[in-house]
């Protein structure tokens, strides 16, 4: 993946500050995991919320629909990524926001 995306993170409807290697890892670990999604040719922009274990993708203004593997998966993978970062405790929901630079 060669392109630099711009990360924007909120937890629990607060938006969390990112350091430039926690910025740079989110981004590249979303934009990967959903660059293997059909629909995903050319990521320009890519809104993802997470709810109570449902994934909703939003790439490049269109929603993607998501069986229930992938929504797992993706789940599974934001939530013990996030988890980890200093000061995130339960997390009930979560948005990502990425642009590409």
């Amino acid at each position: 993946m060669k392109r630099i995306f711009e990360a924007k993170l909120w937890v629990n409807n607060a938006a969390l500050d990112l350091n430039p290697f926690v910025e740079e890892f989110l981004a590249r670990t979303v934009a990967g995991a959903v660059s293997s999604l059909k629909g995903t040719e050319d990521i320009e922009s890519l809104e993802l919320y997470l709810e109570q274990g449902d994934v909703r993708v939003i790439v490049n203004g269109n929603e993607l629909p998501l069986t229930p593997f992938p929504n797992d998966i993706i789940a599974s993978t934001l939530v013990g990524l996030v988890s980890s970062l200093k000061g995130v405790s339960k997390i009930d929901s979560l948005s990502i926001s990425l642009k590409a630079q």
